[in-house]
This record gives structure tokens, sequence and C-alpha cells, in this order.
């Protein structure tokens, strides 16, 4: 299956992007945990320049503790200031405060030394559906930007105010084309693309496919289905069965059992499954 998604708004939002950014003084960077590699739009880091940026690996939660501090781990070997949160969590808020200002800091006290009081701008940015809009409406204690559960819900720019720091909520982008396609796999996998463009059915038996290989035993126990010497289609029209997921004649609805097994990965029921 061959994955790519760039549609239109897309690229109205990367041309506002190059322009807004050039009235930031820092960025977040809000990176799914279960697939932080994947979300690095290398077209979208271009632009930030030398300003300082905060790599925020949301949705902590549904990592294990060794697969958040491996991916920790190696952007920091990269040079680069990194965090992990969850975005609806009580202690969202001052993890990303915390770490934005410690990073604008030495820009804040070059205008104190000149007698300006500015308003420093941060734009927050990210893959479509890694929870910028959610984290945002953590930092500033209300819901005030659109969030969603699936990819594309942001589709224009919003600028929050923050104690001392004003905020950008811009769209999800992708690249306009994806180098690595098990890494475009990953981000389906996770929600980040429209489920609309991609064929649902061979996509969840990719990923029974994955956790067989990566998490032996996961499906057994989540669904009652045993997976040895079985293929990935048969095990997924098993778990089809078992859910109840028929149509008339007892046939298993094969749509209705992929969004259902997608559906679970991406709620964290399965368990905790990193995508590197």
């Amino acid at each position: 299956m061959f994955l790519q998604w760039y549609p239109g708004h897309m690229t109205k939002a990367m041309r506002m992007m190059e322009s807004e950014v050039k009235l930031c003084d820092g960025v977040i960077y809000v990176l799914d945990a279960r697939a932080p590699f994947a979300c690095l739009n290398k077209k979208l880091s271009s632009i930030f320049g030398n300003r300082p940026v905060v790599y925020l690996l949301n949705k902590a939660d549904l990592v294990s503790a060794s697969d958040l501090n491996k991916t920790i781990s190696t952007f920091t070997s990269w040079g680069k200031t990194v965090v992990s949160t969850v975005g609806t969590g009580t202690n969202c808020a001052s993890v990303v405060y915390n770490a934005i200002s410690k990073e604008l800091a030495p820009i804040k006290e070059k205008y104190a030394k000149k007698g300006i009081k500015k308003v420093l701008r941060v734009m927050v940015c990210g893959i479509p559906n890694t929870g910028k809009s959610t984290v945002i409406n953590s930092l500033c204690g209300n819901k005030r930007a659109k969030t969603g559960d699936k990819a594309g819900v942001t589709k224009d720019k919003q600028w929050l105010k923050l104690k001392d720091l004003e905020l950008l909520d811009t769209p999800g982008t992708t690249p306009p084309s994806f180098e690595n396609q098990k890494q475009a796999e990953y981000l389906a996998f996770i929600g980040s693309l429209n489920d609309e463009i991609i064929d649902l059915i061979e996509l969840s038996t990719d990923l029974i496919t994955y956790l067989n290989d990566k998490y032996n035993g996961v499906i057994t126990a989540f669904y009652g289905v045993e997976t040895e010497n079985k293929s990935a289609y048969e095990i997924f029209t098993e778990i089809g069965a078992k859910r109840g997921c028929l149509i008339k004649g007892g046939d298993v609805d094969e749509e209705r059992t992929a969004k259902t097994i997608l559906s679970d990965l991406r709620k964290g029921k399965i368990g905790k499954i990193y995508f590197n």
C-alpha cells in the first residue's frame, strides 16, 4: 500500500507558517510519543532557522517508560531539548511552559537589557492529530483551540494569549511526499493521516503483522484470538467474529472490523505500543 496525503489546505498552511514563523521567537514541536521519528517533518523543520525548539512528546501515557526514555535519549544525543507529557494531564501546562520559558530566557533577557518589555511569540506545530490544540488548551486553562480525534481538525492559524507568551496554533502538516513508507504507515496506524484515503482493511492487517512481530502475545491477550500458524488476514477475520462485526449471513464485516482494531490501538486499549 502506497501512502500519500498532502491536501491543498496543507500547502496553504505551510506558506502561512513560513511567513508567521518570522514573527515567532521559539517553537513547540508536538510529536506523538508512539511514533516520534515518523512525526518529524523535514519540510516543517527547515523553516525554524536557529530559533529555540522544544520537542514535546505528547500522549506519553500510551508508550512504556523504556520506549519513552529511549526516544528522549535519542533526541538528547542530537542536542535537542525534549520533554514528555500527556496533553490532558494535570501537569502538562507546567511541563510545557517551564520548558519553553527556559529556552526563551536568553531572548527575554536580551530585550530586558534594552529596557524592552516584549511578549514573546511561540509557534506550536506538528504532524496532524498529535494533540497540538489539546496542549494549547492545557496551557491556556480552557478550551480555546479546536480539538478532535482525527487528522485535520485545525485548518487555520489561531493566536492565543498565555501569561507572558502568545501561542500560534497551526494546522497539522505532513511532508509533501513520504521518503519512508514504513514511517508513513506508522502515522496511519496512530491516526495522523486521513482514514478516508486509506485501505483500512489492508492497514489493519499490516498492524496485526507488526503486533505479532514486535509484541508477540498481545493480540491473544486482548482479543482472545490465537495467532500461531495463522495469516494476518485469518487473525483479522477471527477478531471480527469475536467482536460481533458481522453482516447478514454471518460473514465478517471487514470495514467495521478494521475500524474496530484501529480504534482499539489508537485509544491505547491493546497496550502500550511503540512504532520505530
